[in-house]
């Protein structure tokens, strides 16, 4: 009993798991952030080179 007692003792000072939930945590979000990122930049980009091929197409009139 007495073993049971100190393991849940010792089990309630370790502190390691949580400081990895921790680190897990800021690592997830600093990838949502990234991701949203892309999204944003990923739009804006396509958008660029569609006006890119846009304009190209009109300034060249015998290309498909």
């Amino acid at each position: 009993m007495r073993a049971l007692i100190h393991a849940l003792r010792a089990l309630r000072r370790a502190d390691h798991g949580a400081t990895a939930v921790e680190y897990g945590l800021i690592v997830a979000l600093i990838v949502l952030a990234m991701v949203g990122a892309l999204g944003v930049f990923g739009e804006t980009t396509s958008s660029m080179w569609n006006n890119v091929s846009q304009q190209v197409r009109e300034t060249a009139p015998g290309a498909p």
